[in-house]
């Protein structure tokens, strides 16, 4: 005869049935859903664009592209990631004329902010990239700024205790890829939407400009015509509309806007194109944030917004491939032969950049969503 009741080994019967069936139900537990998001931005922002079609924004796709956006591994020495030379405070500029890759390499171009991505078509200053995943791999193996080759970069990634979890609960599968590692920084970069600046504030009826930079908002957006006594600045013959960002249609968003003479003029464009009628193109950026994002430039040769103004009201140069927004703009009659120029008054000038300080968006460079993830 057992030594134990039967009703105490019935309840260890039940408790072992009741810890198995815990079992079952953990085993057949699903993920977590990786739900897809909306893209936040303000509703006078283009609403025609989406998202490829093969990458959707979601939650968890997100949080990992943010995650390798600061992913110091992805670089040769552990040394630096994107988010060095494309830093939140600074609306995701540097503040340097050429950045610093590895090893202390210095760089060719200025760091372009990554505000409103979502709406650029063609990416860096010269357009080579067509897509924001292809244009987030790039500088993870250019050998002047991350400089790791990209085979090594998923290796790092793939023997990380924690990132094949992460990239099966967004994609699917715990097996790296750099297509998967390009759709997740993607997914990040193109949540990084400013659209709460005293500009953004003034659209929405919810502040007045000062009357200076009213004045500014008015020549920031028309083109000149002397033989009106139409007076303009012309900026947003290249900067277009709420963006303040260039043409997404096709190039042209490129412009040659007389920075230098035919003998000393970069390439620009035409090394992407193969076209003479390229040379000295360049990205038209948003000026969104303008205010934070010195030096100016393709090459960071202006240091101040009062530099980048005096070089379009007097100090163009004459080129083969002018852009003709320019070569046609200015506040007086211009007569053949002459230099280009403006002619803006300097209180023209001043208003000019009061709107242009109008662009500064607090928010976007303080969001908790855009900031360093292991901080």
């Amino acid at each position: 005869m057992s030594r134990y009741p039967i009703t105490y080994s019935i309840g260890i019967i039940m408790v072992c049935m009741s810890i198995w069936a815990c079992k079952e139900e953990l085993v057949e537990e699903p993920l977590p859903k990786n739900t897809e998001i909306e893209l936040q931005h303000p509703d006078y922002f283009p609403n025609n664009i989406a998202s490829p079609s093969d990458n959707p924004l979601t939650e968890k796709g997100v949080a990992l592209g943010r995650m390798l956006f600061y992913e110091k591994q992805l670089s040769l020495d552990g040394s630096i990631s994107c988010a060095s030379c494309h830093q939140q405070s600074k609306a995701f500029t540097d503040g340097e004329q050429f950045s610093t890759g590895v090893n202390g390499t210095i760089g060719v171009k200025n760091a372009m902010s990554l505000a409103n991505l979502h709406w650029t078509s063609r990416f860096f200053w010269d357009g080579r990239a067509e897509s924001l995943e292809d244009q987030a791999l790039q500088p993870i193996s250019d050998p002047t700024e991350m400089n790791l080759p990209i085979e090594e970069a998923v290796e790092r990634l793939q023997n990380d205790p924690d990132y094949p979890a992460r990239f099966e609960a967004v994609f699917g599968t715990d097996q790296i890829s750099a297509d998967l590692v390009s759709k997740a920084i993607a997914q990040f970069m193109r949540t990084l939407v400013s659209g709460n600046s005293r500009f953004d504030q003034w659209i929405k009826e919810e502040i007045v400009l000062t009357d200076i930079e009213q004045l500014g908002m008015e020549l920031f957006f028309t083109h000149p015509e002397a033989s009106i006594a139409l007076r303009g600045g012309n900026c947003g013959d290249c900067h277009l509309g709420f963006l303040t960002s260039g043409d997404r249609n096709d190039l042209l968003g490129f412009h040659n806007n007389g920075l230098d003479s035919d003998e000393n003029l970069d390439s620009g464009l035409e090394a992407v194109t193969g076209k003479s009628e390229d040379k000295g193109k360049f990205k038209a950026p948003t000026l969104r944030n303008i205010a934070l994002t010195a030096p100016y430039m393709h090459d960071g040769r202006f240091n101040t917004l009062e530099e980048v103004l005096d070089h379009y009201n007097e100090h163009v140069e004459s080129n083969a491939t002018l852009d003709i927004l320019i070569l046609e703009a200015s506040n007086e009659i211009i007569t053949p032969g002459e230099p280009v120029k403006l002619h803006l008054t300097s209180q023209e000038k001043e208003a000019i950049i009061a709107f242009l300080y109008t662009l500064t968006d607090e928010t976007f460079i303080t969001d908790p969503a855009f900031s360093d993830p292991f901080n």
